[in-house]
């Protein structure tokens, strides 16, 4: 039986405001609080609560057959729970619906994976913490930021736990191969990999409303039918996007909500399913290793990530970056943690970008990809200055590793001895039960 995988990304990028060179040293508040408030509340409004709301009607009135799942990231999570909190709960009523699964992805929907181990790991644990507090589930399976992947990440990710992982179903990676597939990693078959079907996801996300598609209009027993169509042993259909493209992509007056409500249906007509991807990679076996030694991501034509490490600019943000990543794990201050968060976010580096894609970017404040080099780097030089005033850069490079390792073995140890206790619990509540 053919089964349908739904996931949806929702992630909201914090605005940087402008920051002159003058600032440097005297303004330590780099974000646009304005347009951060008035962005978050508008895409809420026009596209997180209609959709929703018409996803929680799909599960309740299709008896436990309808499934979903997302992911949001830590930065998306702050700014609902400030500016949105109906967005949160509308995701509670999807999640006590039973029909719901949260993924995992880096707290600040950076690229840490590419740069720095010790950074991702912690990134990804205090992710899935704060799901585990929010929605109480302990996320399973993992999605990458823009679903960058690699074997050396895949690795990372199979090592934490996880047991499967979303990622792109690029052409240059699968050659011959059908995304249609559960596959794993070339580095540790424990981890599975789900495979985004790029052309049915991007017939939703992208080219829903386009009268010009030759496929123009689309409705669900069409898009079904294709599904249907299929080759019989091709038996999972990854349909993966963003949120937004229910509402900002594809607007709701072009009834994206009243075809994804038919899905359903359609879909039960056929004999075709809906699953989590916990459910998938738990149900079927991998029927091959996926080689992908460079990242690949979903981004652009090509797949990779060149749209925010292409040019020199964007790898000397990068570097600059990261070139601090060991002390600020060493650093407690609140607002220079949460400063590392923001500064990490991906579209920092994407609003960069001098590739010609053929498609429009919003740059927000900035008038060309060099006015945005120069300002991060402007709130970069001021942030690297307030870390180096906590951990100089006089520290010998092996007095800080000492430090780091110390915090790595402290953090090992008291992982164990939790692990130990919530055993102990376990057998003391089973030893009282049967008394």
């Amino acid at each position: 039986m053919k089964t349908i995988c739904l996931y949806f990304e929702i992630h909201q990028i914090i605005h940087l405001k402008r920051y002159r060179c003058f600032d440097i040293g005297t303004d330590h508040y780099y974000y646009d609080d304005y347009e951060n408030e008035r962005s978050i509340t508008e895409i809420a409004e026009r596209s997180y609560i209609p959709a929703l709301t018409a996803l929680l009607e799909m599960a309740k009135s299709n008896g436990g057959a309808f499934k979903v799942a997302f992911s949001i990231s830590g930065v998306a999570l702050e700014q609902l729970e400030i500016y949105s909190p109906a967005v949160i709960d509308l995701l509670h009523q999807l999640n006590d619906t039973g029909c719901c699964e949260f993924l995992c992805e880096p707290y600040s929907h950076g690229l840490s994976s590419l740069a720095n181990e010790e950074c991702f790991r912690e990134e990804v644990s205090r992710m899935s913490a704060k799901i585990k507090q929010v929605f109480g589930q302990t996320p399973k399976v993992f999605r990458n930021s823009s679903l960058i992947y690699s074997n050396e990440i895949g690795s990372v990710v199979a090592s934490m736990g996880f047991k499967g992982i979303l990622t792109e179903g690029a052409k240059h990676v699968l050659g011959w191969k059908s995304p249609h597939y559960v596959y794993h990693c070339a580095y540790n078959p424990n981890l599975k990999i789900l495979l985004r079907d790029f052309k049915l996801s991007d017939d939703i996300s992208l080219r829903f409303s386009n009268s010009d598609w030759s496929e123009y209009p689309l409705f669900a027993d069409k898009y079904i039918g294709w599904i249907a169509g299929l080759p019989e042993e091709e038996q999972v259909i990854n349909i993966f996007m963003e949120l937004s493209a229910l509402g900002i992509s594809q607007s709701l007056s072009s009834n994206i909500l009243q075809f994804f409500k038919a899905l359903p249906a359609c879909a039960k007509e056929k004999g075709i399913s809906f699953s989590t991807p916990t459910e998938i990679v738990t149900k079927f076996k991998s029927v091959d290793q996926v080689d992908v030694p460079y990242p690949l991501s979903w981004a652009d034509e090509e797949r990779d990530t060149s749209c925010w490490l292409g040019n020199v600019m964007q790898r000397e943000a990068f570097n600059k970056l990261y070139s601090v990543a060991g002390r600020v794990h060493l650093c407690n201050d609140r607002r220079i943690k949460q400063d590392w968060d923001y500064l990490q976010a991906s579209n920092n580096f994407r609003f960069m970008t001098t590739k010609k894609t053929g498609l429009w970017l919003n740059r927000g404040i900035y008038d060309s990809p060099y006015d945005a080099f120069t300002n991060y780097m402007n709130i970069l030089g001021d942030f690297i200055s307030r870390v180096d005033a906590l951990y100089p850069v006089e520290i010998e490079n092996e007095e800080l590793n000492s430090l780091l390792t110390t915090i790595k073995n402290q953090g090992e140890e008291i992982e164990k001895l939790q692990k130990e206790l919530d055993k102990y619990k376990k057998k003391a509540a089973k030893k009282a039960a049967a008394e």
